[in-house]
């Protein structure tokens, strides 16, 4: 994890749409960075994000699925 890496200044956030409306327990991510995902806890905007690889997100997002 990193906090404020200099990529994610001024990044675009987007919270998932099957998040609940009372901003509960969720991720979001930033688009725009070829081959990386940023992750964040939406309640933690000022908080430290985690950068994946893209290959590594679809099985993220499945395997928190089957969870």
């Amino acid at each position: 994890m990193v906090r404020s890496p200099s990529i994610l200044h001024g990044a675009n956030w987007r919270r998932s749409s099957y998040s609940n409306a009372n901003g509960g327990d969720c991720l979001e991510v930033a688009d725009g960075h070829p081959g990386l995902v940023p992750v964040r806890d939406s309640k933690r905007p000022d908080g430290p994000a985690l950068i994946m690889h893209a290959a590594a997100w679809a099985p993220f997002i499945e395997s928190v699925k089957a969870s």
